[in-house]
């Protein structure tokens, strides 16, 4: 299945903490599922599709707007720096409220914090990413992934509820990864894209690099497992 990745804005955390929200710059595994489970309007942990999807490959293709030099030839543009934001966190609540006096942050014991406990926290974003996302999925799912992205039951977005996706995700299904392959580079090819970097799962001549990212619980209490893949530069 290929997937289009798309937007102004996109984050995908590995391995953040609670104050700064770092970004990959690429999608994740849990990242990418995480919007499928979205559009199928599934919840709970999940275990039983998570363990059905972790041995399955995913490939990333990061592909870079270009220019035409004055020779006729295509040349990458330079990408645009990471965006940060912050976020007020705990601040503007009624304390005399019980169920607004639950969000402003406590110390570790529960006690009420120093100076009310508001936090600033800072959110990194990669800004006019683009990337085609090549899925291995069970045959026996093709239609219902398809279906609940082209009418997805909650919103997908790509990687935080604010980086909305400006153009289709779902754009088909291929009896084999070449062919998906093939789709997204004439997708490229109509954008005047070119391919930045791919990542690649397990080790092979590049970058390689373990990450936390493949989920096999979800819900209040989530597990992960980990992964070795390998950024190539094209």
């Amino acid at each position: 299945m290929l997937l289009w990745l798309e937007s102004p804005l996109q984050s995908w955390g590995a391995d953040s903490k609670f104050g700064r929200r770092d970004t990959l710059p690429f999608p994740t595994r849990s990242g990418v599922l995480g919007l499928l489970l979205c559009a199928l309007g599934a919840s709970g942990e999940q275990k039983e599709f998570l363990s059905e999807m972790a041995p399955l490959s995913q490939t990333v293709i990061s592909c870079v707007r270009t220019f035409k030099r004055a020779n006729g030839e295509l040349k990458k543009r330079v990408r645009e720096p990471l965006l940060m934001d912050f976020h007020m966190v705990g601040s503007g609540y009624d304390d005399k409220n019980l169920w607004e006096k639950f969000h402003i942050p406590k110390t570790s014991d529960g006690k009420a914090a120093v100076g009310g406990g508001t936090k600033i926290t800072y959110r990194y974003y990669l800004q006019d990413a683009v990337f085609a996302v090549i899925l291995e999925i069970p045959d026996t799912h093709g239609e219902a992934f398809s279906m609940a992205l082209k009418n997805p039951v909650y919103n997908i977005f790509l990687g935080r509820k604010n980086c909305i996706p400006t153009d289709f995700v779902f754009q088909g299904l291929f009896d084999t990864n070449d062919a998906a392959e093939q789709m997204a580079f004439t997708l490229m090819q109509e954008k005047n894209l070119i391919e930045d970097f791919r990542v690649l799962e397990g080790e092979h001549d590049g970058d390689v690099m373990t990450l936390n990212d493949v989920p096999i619980q979800l819900g209040p209490v989530k597990k992960y497992r980990d992964r070795r893949v390998t950024v190539v530069d094209s």
